[in-house]
């Protein structure tokens, strides 16, 4: 089942359209999913670090022929340009000099408040579009829940592991890409001992 949104629904096309004609602007943190404008919420520093944390860890093992983005636009469908935190694409970074990347290798989404949103809808959005492998980092519980095998007409993954702070996670599309779960997490503070 490919999606089909309302009418009036946004297509990728026009949600492009809307930033070239100032409607949008580069400083508006929005992203189009399933036909919808959608805000995104500010991150919180924990989230910015676990972005920076889980971008630099990939960059460490991406041999060549891939490269690794953080926060751009990726166009999953005729409906959908979600902005995921971090992605694996091929290529290099000439090939997305005037085109977004519509295929990915990894999917990562960073995830406290969206952690709902980031099951559900994001992750509905990207099997479709047959991401071999998504990610979500999720904070709140200190876990990594890797989704693969995507059957992208049902729109879901048909497997879910969720991998913890002291194992190692491998990327499915670059085996020789593997990366430690405590590596993509901002370091936990000692307790005080006030």
């Amino acid at each position: 089942m490919s999606e089909s949104p309302e009418s009036s629904a946004y297509t990728a096309q026009r949600y492009f359209a809307l930033a070239e004609e100032g409607l949008l602007s580069p400083d508006e943190r929005v992203e189009l999913l399933e036909g919808l404008i959608v805000a995104m919420a500010p991150q919180s520093p924990a989230h910015a670090a676990a972005v920076w944390r889980t971008t630099h860890a990939l960059e460490r093992c991406v041999s060549q022929g891939a490269i690794v983005r953080a926060q751009c636009s990726f166009i999953a469908s005729e409906f959908s340009v979600p902005e995921p935190d971090v992605c694996i694409v091929e290529g290099s970074i000439e090939d997305y000099e005037r085109v977004h990347p519509s295929r990915a290798l990894l999917i990562v989404e960073i995830a406290s408040s969206s952690l709902a949103p980031d099951r559900l809808t994001k992750s509905r959005i990207y099997a479709a579009a047959a991401i071999p492998q998504y990610w979500i980092v999720n904070l709140r519980d200190g876990v990594v829940e890797s989704y693969t095998d995507p059957d992208p007409p049902a729109r879901v993954y048909k497997r879910t592991v969720v991998h913890r702070r002291d194992e190692t996670i491998r990327v499915v599309a670059l085996p020789e890409c593997s990366v430690r779960v405590e590596d993509l997490f901002p370091r936990e503070r000692p307790a005080s001992s006030d």
